[in-house]
């Protein structure tokens, strides 16, 4: 093997390496979050932010079949923020993570308040208002 071929070779397999691993973090911290219709609110018991090891979870995301989207609501410094996860550019569906939402179809970013942080989309996310009891959060859909 030429020596232009082993770097290349090696330059493939360090970017195979990066992105599994990539991947592997963002799938394992996805958590679907169980809630139910009333109303025409969306019902989710704050424990949902708790995992099995009794730590917090930054976010969750929330299914319902009233929607086409998935939404993901973020817990910071006691408040939450529910976005709806359609990308503002072409409508791709965004793939959370702690500290952001990004589109896999043209690399838009959003910050956990759905503003738009980096192009090509150039509109914040759609937010829903969120109103909380003690036991529970509601999301007006």
């Amino acid at each position: 093997m030429e020596r232009r071929d082993f770097i290349k070779n090696c330059a493939t397999a360090c970017a195979v390496g990066v992105g599994i691993s990539f991947l592997m973090q963002s799938c394992g911290s996805l958590y679907y979050a169980n809630s139910s219709v009333e109303s025409n609110k969306l019902k989710i018991k704050k424990t949902e932010f708790v995992d099995s090891k009794n730590q917090e979870r930054k976010f969750i995301i929330v299914r319902t079949e009233l929607l086409a989207f998935p939404i993901c609501v973020y817990k910071k410094s006691g408040e939450f923020t529910a976005l709806y996860m359609q990308c503002t550019h072409q409508g791709c569906e965004l793939q959370p993570n702690k500290i952001s939402l990004v589109c896999p179809c043209h690399g838009s970013e959003f910050t956990t308040d759905g503003k738009v942080q980096s192009p090509p989309a150039d509109k914040d996310l759609k937010k829903f208002n969120v109103i909380t009891d003690n036991e529970n959060i509601y999301i007006e859909i």
